[in-house]
C-alpha cells in the first residue's frame, strides 16, 4: 500500500451527508470484474486503492456467472484496511428464478444483500442500492426494505440507482415522511454520450442534497480514445460479455467522427479524450464521484490524471456542446 495513497486524490462530500467518496470511484461492472484473471484484477485494484481510489461499486449481477464479480472483489481486497473502503453493492436485476430473482421486492433486496455479504466476505457494505426502478413494486415497500437493511447493520448508507423523476422525487419524499434511513446517494447513468441525467437526476439531487455517482461515466470506453479509428480486436465489442456491455451496432460512423472532434479538444487541452470526459462531468459540483472500470492498472492512472485540470474555459464549453449536438 502506497503511503501517499491520498495525496493526490480529491474527496467530495456526498450531498448533504457526512460520508465523503473520491471524485474517481472504480466499478467492477465490465471491465474487471470476472473477465480478467485474478492476478491481474489484483493488481488493478490495489493500484486504484494506492491512487487514493478507495470506493469500490459492484451488484450481485455483476459478473460471468452472476455474483462472480463480488466473490473476485472479497478475494483480491483481501489485506486492505476494511475501514477505509467504501464497498457498494446493489440488487434489482435477475439473479435466480422464480419471483423473487429480480426487481424491488423487499424478499428480494434483503435475500440479495445477505447472498452479496456472504461472496463478499463482508459482514456489511457501506452503501446498499436498489438498482433499478420496479413499476410493479410499491416504492414504499421497496424503500423500507433498504431502511431494514440499514437497521439491521447490514448497510451504512441506502441509495438508488437508475431512478428518474419523477420517481427519484417520490423515493424521497416517501423515505423523510416515514423517517426511514436517507437516500444518501443516486447512481445514474451519465456520460457525455448519455446525458439524460442532466435533465431527470441532478436538478432534483442539487435541490434535496443527494449526492449523485455517474456510472458508464466512459461510455463503456467509447471516450478512451479505443474507438478513434472503428473498432480495434480486443474491445468490449468484440469480447461480447454480456449483461448490457456494449454491441457493434452502437459504434456508428457518425459517432466515431464525434469521437475524433472530442480528441482534438482533449489534446488541445494536454489531456486524453477519457481524462476529458471525466473533467467535462466533475465540472458540475452535483457530481459527486465517477465510476471508471480498467482491465489494466495503467488505465486506472491515466483516469486520475483527470484531476489535474478539471476546468473548462467558455470557448472549450460551447464547442464541446455544439460536437455533442451533431
Amino acid at each position: 500500500m502506497s503511503p501517499d495513497r491520498y495525496g493526490s486524490m480529491t474527496y467530495r462530500r456526498c450531498g448533504r451527508s457526512g460520508l465523503r467518496l473520491p471524485a474517481i470511484s472504480f466499478g467492477l461492472w465490465q471491465g474487471t470484474g470476472s473477465y480478467v484473471d485474478e492476478a491481474a484484477s489484483r493488481a488493478i485494484v490495489h493500484t486504484a486503492f494506492d491512487h487514493g481510489i478507495t470506493h469500490f461499486d459492484l451488484a450481485n449481477n455483476y459478473g460471468s456467472p452472476p455474483g462472480a464479480s463480488e466473490e473476485l472483489f472479497g478475494r483480491v481486497a483481501r489485506g486492505l484496511p476494511r475501514h477505509e473502503l467504501v464497498v457498494s453493492s446493489k440488487a434489482g436485476y435477475y439473479m435466480w428464478p422464480g419471483p423473487y430473482g429480480e426487481w424491488g421486492s423487499r424478499k428480494h433486496l434483503v435475500e440479495s444483500c445477505e447472498q452479496s455479504l456472504k461472496r463478499l466476505g463482508l459482514d456489511h457494505v457501506d452503501i446498499f442500492y436498489s438498482h433499478r426502478f420496479d413499476p410493479d413494486t410499491p416504492l414504499e415497500e421497496t424503500l423500507g426494505a433498504l431502511d431494514t437493511l440499514v437497521r439491521q447493520g447490514k448497510a451504512i448508507y441506502a441509495g438508488i440507482s437508475s431512478y428518474a423523476d419523477p420517481h427519484f422525487s417520490d423515493a424521497l419524499r416517501i423515505v423523510r415522511a416515514r423517517n426511514w434511513a436517507p437516500i444518501t446517494i443516486h447512481q445514474p447513468r451519465y456520460s457525455m454520450l448519455d446525458r439524460n441525467a442532466e435533465r431527470n437526476v441532478l436538478p432534483t439531487a442539487g435541490k434535496e442534497g443527494v449526492g449523485v455517482i455517474g456510472f458508464s461515466a466512459l461510455a463503456q470506453g467509447l471516450l478512451t480514445g479505443k474507438y478513434l479509428d472503428g473498432i480495434p480486436d480486443d474491445s468490449r465489442v468484440v469480447l461480447n460479455k454480456g449483461n448490457g456491455a456494449l454491441t457493434s451496432d452502437q459504434v456508428t460512423p457518425r459517432l466515431i467522427v464525434k469521437l475524433n472532434a472530442l480528441d482534438a479538444i482533449a489534446r488541445q487541452r494536454g489531456q486524453t479524450l477519457a481524462q476529458m470526459a471525466l473533467a467535462w462531468l466533475l465540472k458540475d459540483e452535483r457530481v459527486t464521484s465517477v465510476l471508471i472500470g480498467a482491465s489494466k492498472p495503467g488505465q486506472i492512472t491515466e483516469s486520475v490524471g483527470c484531476l489535474a485540470h478539471l476546468s473548462f474555459d467558455a470557448a472549450e464549453l460551447a464547442l464541446i456542446e455544439r460536437i455533442l449536438a451533431e
